[in-house]
């Protein structure tokens, strides 16, 4: 049988293989242990399911197929930071990034090949959107950035992030069922409450993320702090404007009692100035939120510039007079094309 003809083991349910097992004379509890293969152990191949008769193994493997991605290049920074070109089965390419620092090891993950939204600050948007990732792709990201972290730092990773390539709130149902079985106890059991999604600003998907009753960390991609400069950066807000915005997010608090983080990228001379702060200051006491103050990172397609750190600084201090809780988010992994907004498969 063909490659192309087989079916993605991982896209079946325990019930799914409890049906092949039977099928195939096997007792119902070989659909336990592959499932545990797959997902708990998370392993490739058919030939490290060792438990398996060695006939139903060659069965599998003569019927089905991992889809698993694949690490297609490896860079590291100067200050640790990991980025990965990851393959997918049909040769589209993502990327992941580990991000060290001293009380953290963060995964930064995509949810899509590309990204529609085509916000004038981020690379990722330039490359318009391929697909969506299945579920078991986005898993595997966490996977394999797992193991090499555990092999770079001695450690697990402690934190994962939605933030890579791709709007998680535009693949929705795939970004929850891969959260789903990251966290799940019988599976790799990551707390929910160490994972955000963060997203550009889907209303009626934030909405919907309250009434499924989340339980990870929300970010909103905000960075300005109206319609009319937000409008000039993120085309998403001609239709998702500030107040619209604003509703879901009360409604998304009100269900779940999570605290949000508004990402706001400082450019300069365009939403670093003081009117911009005391802007910025309105919209927090009308949504519990932090702020987390990003650096721009250059990229070739746009002529933005980074704010100056006086600038920087004089932005934070008047925030947090008014009592807004804001930090500075470092950029990592500039050097290889690794920091926020630069993520693009660019290789040379």
């Amino acid at each position: 049988m063909e490659l192309e003809m087989k079916k993605d083991i991982r896209a079946l349910s325990i019930e799914d293989l409890g049906e092949i097992c039977r099928e195939n004379g096997q007792p119902l509890f070989r659909a336990k242990q592959i499932y545990e293969w797959l997902w708990a152990k998370a392993v490739f191949t058919f030939d490290e399911m060792t438990n398996l008769p060695k006939a139903f193994r060659s069965f599998l493997q003569e019927n089905y197929v991992i889809n698993n991605i694949t690490i297609n290049t490896r860079q590291v920074s100067n200050d640790g930071t990991i980025k990965f070109t990851f393959r997918l089965f049909d040769n589209h390419l993502i990327e992941g990034v580990i991000i060290p620092t001293d009380t953290r090891l963060t995964a930064c993950v995509s949810s899509q090949v590309g990204c529609s939204l085509s916000c004038s600050f981020c690379a990722t948007g330039f490359m318009g959107r391929k697909r969506n990732l299945n579920f078991d792709e986005i898993f595997d990201q966490y996977i394999i950035m797992n193991q090499e972290a555990m092999d770079a730092f001695g450690k697990p990773l402690t934190n994962i992030v939605y933030m890579g390539m791709g709007e998680p709130l535009l693949n929705y149902a795939n970004v929850l069922k891969s959260i789903d079985f990251i966290s799940n106890p019988e599976t790799i059991n990551f707390s929910p409450k160490r994972i955000t999604v963060s997203t550009a600003g889907i209303a009626k998907m934030i909405k919907k993320l309250a009434d499924d009753e989340v339980r990870f960390n929300l970010a909103l991609s905000l960075h300005a702090p109206n319609d009319v400069k937000r409008d000039k950066i993120m085309p998403i807000n001609s239709s998702n404007n500030l107040e619209t915005l604003i509703e879901s997010l009360l409604y998304f608090y009100q269900n779940t009692g999570n605290k949000m983080t508004f990402e706001y990228i400082l450019l300069k001379d365009f939403n670093d100035t003081n009117e911009d702060a005391h802007e910025l200051i309105k919209l927090c006491q009308r949504v519990p939120a932090i702020i987390n103050v990003i650096e721009y990172n250059q990229i070739d397609e746009a002529d933005f510039e980074k704010t100056s750190e006086s600038s920087r600084d004089k932005f934070i201090t008047l925030l947090e007079r008014n009592r807004v809780t804001a930090k500075v988010r470092k950029s990592r992994g500039k050097d290889i094309d690794a920091a926020c907004g630069q993520l693009a498969n660019k290789t040379t």
